[in-house]
């Protein structure tokens, strides 16, 4: 079992910058992904992008390149989301998630665990 809690969100103006954290505790076994999603409200849950635990590899998804990076730091089971030139439309709830197997998804289905979520709102 893999429990997942993000921590980092608050309220910040446009074009500020702002760390997320999800941290894990139980078994990530390897291979595991790594992700975020957002939702916006009255939108359904979008793919930021994620991590291969144990690797180099990450992806992300379209409304997050060039503005957003994803790390992780294996020994503390941490993972980050540091988002800068945020725009209201960043403004959702971020979530973090995992998934133990070997082929990666931007598909929110595939993912078994998932964080409580944080808010972040981003003011123009």
């Amino acid at each position: 079992q893999v429990r997942l809690v993000e921590s980092g969100g608050g309220l910040v103006q446009a074009g500020a910058s702002l760390r997320l954290s999800c941290t894990a505790s139980g078994r990530l076994e390897s291979p595991s992904f790594m992700a975020w999603f957002r939702q916006a409200e009255g939108k359904e849950r979008e793919f930021v992008g994620f991590v291969l635990w144990g690797g180099e590899t990450t992806v992300y998804g379209d409304s997050a390149k060039g503005r957003f990076i994803i790390s992780r730091d294996n020994s503390k089971n941490i993972m980050y989301l540091q988002m800068s030139h945020l725009k209201p439309e960043d403004t959702a709830i971020y979530f973090c998630a995992a998934r133990t197997k070997i082929y990666s998804s931007r598909d929110s289905a595939d993912y078994a665990y998932w964080g409580q979520g944080t808010q972040v709102i981003v003011s123009s």
